[in-house]
C-alpha cells in the first residue's frame, strides 16, 4: 500500500479519527466552514457498527475545531442500528441533520430528522421522515427557502419536495431518477452554480468495485437530470465507498469525500478528504486526482477536540450530582457546570480518536473564590491530581500532554475526598489538542 505522508499532509482533512460521508456547509452570519460526518470504528471490518455523528469547524482549512459526537444511535429511540450517510440543513432558524439508521424490529433504513438551535448540536431526534421507504443516504437542499430530499441505495436514486416541518414528503412530487443517472448506487448529493443543478453520487461500471464518482446537471432541483460522467476515478488508497458533497468557501469551490488513507487502505476504517471543485467555461466537472496536497494551504491540517461540559448524555459524557449554571458571565456554549459538592460528584466527556495518541489538554475553568483541587481521571488508567488556582472570570488552564486510547476516551472531573475546597470549581469545556511527533 502506498505510504501517503499522513502527518506532512492536508489529505486527509481531520487524521485523529475515522471520519466518512462528508456534509460540508456555510451557515447564515457564520464565518466558519462546517463538515458533519459519520464515524468509524477503529479496527472495524465492517460498516455495521457505525452508531455516531461528529461536527467539524474551521475558518482557515488548516485548524480544525472536532465538536464531539452530535448524535448516537442510543439517542434515537426508533433506531437499532447502522447510523450510516447524513445531511445538515439550517432551516427556519434551526440546525438539522437528516440521517440514516435502522428502524428497531423491521431492519428497514429510514430518515431520520434531528434539531438543535447551535450548528455544532448537539441534536435531538424528532423521528423519521414519512413517505420514504429504504430512506439510506439522505440529502437535503434548500432551494429559495423550499426544501427538497435525495436519497439512493443498492442502484437507485430518488426524490420528492419535503413539507415544511420537513417530517414528511409531498407524494405528488416523488420521482424517481435512476434512470436519468448513468452508473448510480447511492449517496446523492445537489449543488446549484449559475442556475444549473449538480447532482453528485457514488456509482459502480457496473457493480465493479470501488465505487466512482458521477454527476449529472438539470434545470430544476427534481430534475430531469443529463448525465456527464465521472469526475473523482479510481485513485490509490481509495476506499469501497465514496460519498460527499461540496460547499463555496471564501470564493472557492471545495469538494468533500472519503478515502482509506489514514488507515493505510482498510476500506471500512475512511478519512474525510478535500480539493478544489473546478469547472471550464461550459460548466462541466474538471476531474479530480485526490492528492496529498489537498486543498495546499499548509503542510498538514490539525485538529483540536473541543467538548462542552453542559452538553452530557447528549454527547456520550454524564453530569453526575452536579449542575449547569449560567451565572459567572463569559461561558461558551449553554452554560458551565459546577456544583462539585460530595465525594465524586463528576462531570464526564467522551473523546474519540482513531489511533493511540498524544494530546495536549486544556481546561476552561473558574473558581471565584479560591484555589479549587479536583481529580482529573483519563479512562481506567491514567489519574491524576489537578490544582484550579483561583479566578473570578472563565480561564484556560494548560495540564500538559495525555495519552489517549483508540476509540472512546472518557474523561472525567470530579471531587475525591471529603475535604472541602476553597473555591467552587466551575466547568465550561475541556481541550485536546493534537500534538505530533516533531512538537513533543
Amino acid at each position: 500500500m502506498i505510504s501517503m505522508g499522513i502527518a506532512q499532509a492536508q489529505n486527509p482533512i481531520f487524521t485523529h479519527l475515522y471520519t466518512a460521508d462528508p456534509s460540508p456547509h456555510v451557515w447564515p452570519e457564520d464565518e466558519r466552514l462546517w463538515v458533519y460526518t459519520t464515524r468509524d470504528e477503529p479496527g472495524s471490518n465492517n460498516h455495521y457498527g457505525m452508531t455516531d455523528y461528529h461536527a467539524f469547524s474551521t475558518t482557515d482549512m488548516v485548524n480544525w475545531t472536532d465538536h464531539g459526537r452530535i448524535l448516537h444511535l442510543d439517542n434515537v429511540d426508533w433506531a437499532e442500528s447502522h447510523a450510516w450517510a447524513m445531511d445538515a440543513a439550517y432551516y427556519r432558524g434551526q440546525y438539522y441533520i437528516i440521517y440514516c439508521m435502522k428502524e428497531a424490529g423491521i431492519g428497514l433504513f429510514r430518515t431520520g430528522v434531528a434539531r438543535s438551535d447551535v450548528p455544532e448540536g448537539p441534536f435531538t431526534d424528532l423521528g423519521y421522515v414519512k413517505g420514504v421507504e429504504f430512506g439510506q443516504d439522505p440529502a437535503i437542499f434548500i432551494d429559495e427557502g423550499t426544501p427538497y430530499l435525495f436519497w439512493g441505495h443498492d442502484r437507485k436514486c430518488f426524490a420528492a419536495e419535503l413539507n415544511e416541518d420537513l417530517m414528511s414528503i409531498k407524494p405528488e412530487t416523488y420521482v424517481e431518477l435512476t434512470s436519468q443517472l448513468t452508473h448510480v448506487f447511492e449517496g446523492p448529493w445537489v449543488h446549484k452554480r449559475q442556475d444549473k443543478y449538480y447532482l453528485t453520487y457514488p456509482g459502480l461500471t457496473p457493480r465493479r468495485w470501488p465505487e466512482k464518482m458521477f454527476y449529472a446537471v438539470a434545470d430544476q432541483p427534481l430534475g430531469p437530470y443529463d448525465y456527464k460522467g465521472v469526475f473523482i476515478d479510481d485513485f490509490e488508497g481509495q476506499s469501497g465507498t465514496n460519498h460527499g458533497g461540496t460547499v463555496t468557501y471564501k470564493g472557492k469551490d471545495i469538494m468533500f469525500y472519503h478515502s482509506a488513507w489514514l488507515s493505510g487502505g482498510l476500506s471500512e476504517t475512511r478519512s474525510v478528504m478535500a480539493d478544489y471543485l473546478e469547472y471550464d467555461k461550459k460548466g462541466n466537472i474538471i476531474p479530480i486526482v485526490p492528492s496529498k496536497e489537498g486543498l495546499g494551504k499548509a503542510k498538514r491540517t490539525k485538529t483540536t477536540i473541543h467538548l462542552e461540559a453542559e452538553n452530557g448524555f447528549a454527547a456520550g459524557g454524564e453530569l453526575y450530582n452536579v449542575f449547569v449554571y449560567t451565572w459567572i458571565k463569559g461561558y461558551s456554549g449553554k452554560g458551565y457546570v459546577t456544583n462539585f459538592d460530595n465525594p465524586y460528584d463528576h462531570v464526564t466527556m467522551l473523546a474519540q480518536v482513531a489511533k493511540p495518541a498524544k494530546y495536549r489538554f486544556k481546561v476552561r475553568y473558574a473558581s471565584p473564590d479560591g484555589e479549587s483541587n479536583h481529580d482529573i481521571l483519563i479512562n481506567s488508567h491514567q489519574y491524576r491530581e489537578f490544582k484550579f488556582p483561583q479566578s473570578t472570570a472563565f480561564t484556560t488552564i494548560d495540564f500538559g500532554i495525555v495519552e489517549l486510547k483508540a476509540g472512546d476516551n472518557q474523561v472525567r472531573i470530579f471531587k475525591r475526598n471529603w475535604k472541602p475546597s476553597e473555591g467552587q470549581l466551575a466547568i465550561d469545556y475541556i481541550e485536546l489538542e493534537q500534538v505530533f511527533e516533531d512538537e513533543q
